[in-house]
């Protein structure tokens, strides 16, 4: 009978942490059921409302701290902040096992930028400046493997965010990934019904502040013109029974947005958030002291 000694009993310790500690990491209820589904993928088939909250900040404490919020997803900035992919890396492994999952805004309407970011784990893509039925069927095919789409395959790090033992990967993200298409050209506007006709896309998108300047309104949201534009696009929208957002700069406002019949918002940026809480304190200063 060989009695082990210190060093192996150490080692038979270590091993057994270490699975402790792997088993502890992994997300429940993705290995738990064989089959998951995007949870905003259902409440859009559903024509639930849904909410994200906007991440500007390079920062995956913001973004756990976020995701734990009570949003149904994470629109993390990358057309307009300084996150990196590495650190929006970072930020969606911040997301394991919380409530919100997490989408990115790609920089550019393009096939490589939506390939990088669904191999670091995004679950969503948005993207801007979606103009014509061309640049659409580009974003669809972008988040689709062949023969659905043109996505390349190489999931090693999505795969570790979105465990699929049961089906794969490759068919998880078929049926789970979001694809958010943005309307913010007035060309766009003219090209809606063709946008809207085309199969693959979850949301279109709004972007009201890019719209009102190439209309000629900059940064004017009520000009006649700009709200004649979002009626043209909500009602081609309609007609193709497809979801609709836009930017909900307040719950009364958003509440507005839902009567007029929108069901996907983007809150305002982090930043926005956390200026907003600071003037409260601020104000309270004069209470407190």
């Amino acid at each position: 009978m060989q009695i082990p000694n210190a060093e192996e009993d150490e080692m038979s310790r270590l091993a057994l942490w270490s699975l402790v500690a792997l088993l502890a990491l992994s997300p429940p209820p993705l290995f738990a059921q064989a089959v998951w589904e995007n949870p905003v993928k259902r409440l859009l088939r559903e024509r639930q409302p849904v909410l994200g909250a906007t991440i500007t900040v390079p920062s995956a404490e913001t973004a756990a701290h976020l995701a734990n919020a009570g949003f149904d997803f994470l629109w993390i900035e990358m057309e307009h902040s300084p996150i990196t992919l590495e650190t929006a890396r970072q930020m969606i492994l911040a997301t394991r096992g919380l409530k919100a999952v997490p989408f990115i805004r790609v920089p550019a309407n393009e096939l490589w930028l939506a390939k990088r970011a669904l191999d670091i784990g995004a679950i969503g893509v948005i993207f801007p400046f979606t103009t014509n039925a061309e640049l659409a069927r580009q974003a669809v095919a972008a988040c689709r493997y062949p023969p659905l789409g043109r996505r390349g395959f190489g999931p090693g790090l999505a795969s570790i965010r979105w465990p699929a033992p049961e089906e794969g990967y490759a068919r998880f993200a078929d049926r789970n990934v979001v694809v958010i298409v943005i309307v913010e050209e007035a060309a766009a506007v003219d090209a809606i019904e063709e946008i809207a006709a085309v199969e693959g896309i979850d949301v279109l998108y709004i972007g009201t502040s890019d719209l009102s300047y190439s209309l000629g309104h900059g940064g004017d949201l009520d000009h006649p013109a700009v709200q004649q534009a979002i009626a043209k696009i909500l009602a081609a929208a309609k007609r193709r029974n497809l979801p609709v957002g836009l930017r909900a700069r307040s719950p009364e406002q958003m509440k507005m947005h839902l009567e007029q019949g929108f069901t996907v918002f983007q809150a305002p940026a982090d930043l926005s958030l956390l200026l907003a809480g600071a003037r409260v304190s601020g104000a309270a200063r004069q209470v407190w002291l």
